[in-house]
């Protein structure tokens, strides 16, 4: 404004005078905010900033399709186990991830955050279950994908040979305690793949990392087909991993990257 209106000196150059100026400035500025005001999807900052769109709320989160048919990944697991794995606690998370959003909006919105430690808990328990499923999922193929391309190759850089990296891999899903997750991940930082243990969800893993393709040890996720055979179950996994989509995102994490 200063240097189309203003001189050096601070002098008006249009013709107009500074108390004029101002009057002019006020109503256009009133103007403009009782638009914005009308529209409902306009707003300003402060004053003088330039008019931003008001976002929309996002959606609740929802329970992705699987990618393929409940008995496609058969003999390794059955229609029942995807069925109850899908259905039932893949879905259970998704909702205990909604329910725990609107008791955070409920909180703030009183301003009461007595439960903010068990919340917070529950945000990050039910969003990485979402989140670590809808990978699982995708993680899979009927009959396998081969490991190929810029992950293979970034596979021999850091672990020597796709084979000791596929027995790491094993071990690490076959040794997690309890209940949870083998995880190949790219971690930016270091500019390599990773492979790690996450224990029940949001345990255990390196902040920043892309995960490029999971394996659930949970009981639920090979109990009715396994029982207590853990081992077996991750070497079918193995056989029906998809390693090509995870190639895939591997790509698309170098590329945010650059």
């Amino acid at each position: 404004m200063r240097n189309t209106i203003l001189g050096g000196a601070g002098k008006m150059h249009t013709g107009i005078g500074r108390r004029q100026f101002v009057r002019v400035l006020g109503a256009a500025t009133v103007g403009a905010m009782a638009t914005a005001a009308g529209s409902g999807s306009v707003r300003y900052d402060r004053p003088g900033s330039a008019p931003t769109t008001r976002m929309q709320p996002p959606a609740p989160y929802a329970l992705p399709a699987l990618p393929y048919a409940y008995d496609a990944l058969a003999p390794f697991l059955s229609e029942t186990t995807l069925r109850l794995h899908h259905d039932k606690h893949h879905n259970g998370y998704v909702n205990g991830l909604n329910r725990t959003l609107e008791r955070l909006a409920a909180a703030r919105e009183v301003g009461d955050y007595a439960a903010i430690k068990a919340l917070s808990r529950d945000l990050a328990f039910h969003g990485s279950g979402h989140v670590l499923h809808t990978l699982y999922w995708q993680s899979m193929a009927p009959g396998g994908t081969a490991l190929r391309g810029r992950l293979a190759d970034a596979v021999k850089r850091d672990f020597s040979s796709p084979d000791a990296f596929l027995a790491q891999f094993a071990a690490a899903c076959k040794a997690t305690e309890a209940s949870g997750w083998g995880v190949v991940a790219y971690e930016p930082l270091g500019r390599r793949v990773l492979i790690l243990q996450a224990e029940k969800h949001q345990n255990l893993t390196v902040w920043g990392v892309t995960p490029l393709l999971v394996c659930d040890v949970w009981e639920h996720a090979y109990y009715v087909d396994y029982r207590n055979a853990r081992s077996d179950y991750v070497d079918g996994f193995l056989a029906v991993a998809d390693w090509a989509s995870a190639g895939q995102r591997y790509v698309a994490a170098l590329a945010n990257q650059a």
